[in-house]
C-alpha cells in the first residue's frame, strides 16, 4: 500500500516508452530484421526479439495511454529517456521517428504541463540496431530535439531540500560511441559534451550541505565518465539515489553487476565491443546508488513493465520512498 505523509513531494518516474506514430508502424514489426544481411543472425535476431525483448516493438503506444489513465495525480513527472522507436536508427531528424517522439511527448505535456520533466536517451539521437549496422548518432537529431521537440540536455528543479538533477548520457558516454558518430560531425560533438559537463560541474559545484539529490541519467555508460569528474566525485555522498532506464528490464541489470569487470571483446563487432567495455566498468555504478526504471512495456519474456512513484519528504528527514506500479501487457 502506498502511503503519502503530508507535505510530501510525489513524483512519477518512466522510462523507455517506446511510443510509435503512425508514420513508425507503417514500416513494419520487421524494420529491425531487414537490416541484417545475414540469414543465421537474422533468424536469431526474430526468435530472441519473439521469445526474450519485444514481439511487437511498434504496439506499445498502449502502455503510454495505459500509464496516463493509471497514475495518480502527483507533483512532477520525470520521464528518462527514449520516446520512439527509432525505426531508421539516425533519431528524430528521421521524419516518422520525430512524429513518434513528438505525439508521445504531446501526450505527456498535455497531462502534466511544466510539471513534466525530459532526459535525453540515445534513441533521441540515433543508435545503431544491436544486430545490424545501419544508423548512428546525427547532429541533425540533436537539433531537431533540443529546438523542434524542446528537450534539455541538462536540467534541475528543488523539492525543498532534494534536487532532482537530469542529464543527457549520450554526451557523457560519447567517448565510448565515437564509432556511431561521422566523423565530419565528431569535433561539434566533442563541444556539445563539454558544454554539458561544465553544466553538471556547475550544479554539483553549488550543491548545499544539507540538499540531496535525485540524478537522472538514461544510459548507466555514462557513469563512470561522470565519476570522472571531481565535482561529481566529490559530491557523491549526496546522491541518494540515480534513476536508469535503458536496460529495459532489472534481469539486465542483475545480469550487468553479475558480468561487472570482464575484460571489453573487441573482435566480435561494434557492438560487443561497446557492451563489454561498458561492462568492464559497471562495478563503477555503485557509488551512484542506481535504481532501474524498467521499460513501461518491460520486455517480452517477464512482461515486466510498469512505472515509478516516489514521496519525498521536503525537509529530507527520511530518504526518498519508491513504489512500483507494475503495467502487464
Amino acid at each position: 500500500m502506498e502511503t503519502h505523509a503530508p507535505g510530501d513531494v510525489t513524483v512519477a518516474i518512466l522510462s523507455d516508452i517506446h511510443y510509435a506514430g503512425p508514420a513508425e508502424r507503417a514500416r513494419g514489426e520487421d524494420y529491425e530484421l531487414r537490416v541484417i544481411a545475414n540469414p543465421l543472425l537474422r533468424a536469431f535476431a526474430r526468435a530472441y526479439r519473439h521469445l526474450v525483448w519485444m514481439r511487437h516493438p511498434l504496439d506499445q503506444g498502449r502502455q503510454l495511454d495505459r500509464f496516463l489513465a493509471d497514475v495518480q495525480p502527483v507533483d512532477y513527472l520525470v520521464a528518462d529517456g527514449d520516446y520512439s522507436c527509432d525505426s531508421a536508427f539516425v533519431g528524430v531528424s528521421d521524419p516518422a521517428v520525430f512524429q513518434s517522439a513528438r505525439e508521445c511527448l504531446g501526450k505527456l505535456r498535455a497531462k502534466f504541463g511544466d510539471r513534466a520533466w525530459f532526459t535525453f536517451g540515445d534513441h533521441e539521437l540515433g543508435k545503431l540496431p544491436l544486430f545490424g549496422g545501419k544508423g548512428g548518432m546525427r547532429l541533425a537529431s540533436w537539433h531537431c530535439a533540443t529546438q523542434q521537440l524542446g528537450l534539455r540536455p541538462f536540467w534541475k528543479f528543488s523539492a525543498g531540500r532534494y534536487l532532482l538533477i537530469g542529464v543527457s548520457s549520450p554526451l557523457i558516454a560519447l567517448p565510448a560511441n565515437q564509432a556511431d558518430a561521422l566523423p565530419e560531425e565528431w569535433p561539434e560533438w566533442q563541444r556539445l559534451r563539454e558544454a554539458h559537463l561544465a553544466e553538471i560541474r556547475a550544479a554539483f559545484d553549488a550543491l548545499l550541505p544539507e540538499q540531496r539529490v535525485l540524478l537522472f541519467c538514461h544510459d548507466p555508460t555514462a557513469l563512470p565518465f561522470l565519476g570522472r569528474e571531481e565535482a561529481v566525485r566529490r559530491r557523491l555522498p549526496q546522491v541518494e539515489q540515480t534513476i536508469l532506464g535503458h536496460l529495459h528490464t532489472r534481469l539486465i541489470l542483475w545480469k550487468s553487476r553479475l558480468l561487472s569487470g570482464i575484460p571489453p571483446i573487441r573482435f566480435l563487432g561494434r557492438n560487443v565491443s561497446r557492451f563489454t567495455s561498458a561492462l568492464n566498468e559497471a562495478h563503477q555504478w555503485c557509488p551512484f546508488r542506481v535504481r532501474l526504471c524498467p521499460a513501461l512495456s518491460g520486455i517480452e519474456l517477464l512482461n515486466d513493465g510498469g512505472y515509478y512513484t516516489a514521496q519525498l519528504d521536503p525537509e529530507a528527514n527520511r530518504p526518498a520512498r519508491f513504489n512500483f506500479h507494475p503495467l502487464p501487457r
